[in-house]
């Protein structure tokens, strides 16, 4: 799918796409809503919107590495943590995936969504740095001192 169809997509799905600020201009009100619930699981999940809605809220992705297609998102914030980048799967992987690196550690990050959604996450492990599950299926997992929170479901079966 060209960079024009998937901006398309992203008119057809959310007219509302189309009036959110380009690169370099302050986060899109409808940041938090769009991207707050993919990554909560809370919504479907299709790669194809995501992208043109990154794209044209930040600009160009500034990496495409590991199956995903990485935009920095100055100045932006979920949940009470800033977001400094956040990533939406290609169609390389048999998952369909979107998340967000936030500058929180992993139990104040969970803390914060609880606090915000009612979303409780389940620590999966007794290790040093151990996954942070809820039930819809969302993952805050730890970068360093910091953490990143994803959604990721297999891609339905093709129509037909």
């Amino acid at each position: 799918m060209t960079r024009a169809s998937r901006a398309l997509v992203c008119t057809a799905w959310l007219g509302a796409c189309l009036a959110v600020p380009q690169a370099g201009a302050a986060m899109p009100s409808t940041f938090g809503p769009i991207v707050g619930n993919a990554v909560l699981c809370r919504s479907h999940l299709e790669n194809n919107y995501f992208y043109a809605y990154l794209e044209t809220a930040f600009g160009k992705s500034y990496k495409h590495e590991g199956g995903a297609f990485w935009f920095k998102t100055p100045d932006t914030t979920l949940f009470g943590a800033e977001v400094k980048e956040v990533w939406v799967s290609d169609d390389t992987s048999e998952l369909v995936f979107i998340g967000a690196l936030t500058e929180m550690e992993p139990d104040k990050l969970a803390d914060a969504v609880r606090s915000s959604t009612g979303i409780r996450y389940t620590v999966q492990d007794a290790s040093q740095y151990p996954l942070r599950v809820s039930i819809p299926g969302s993952t805050i997992a730890y970068v360093n001192k910091k953490s990143k929170i994803y959604c990721a479901r297999y891609k339905p079966l093709p129509a037909g």
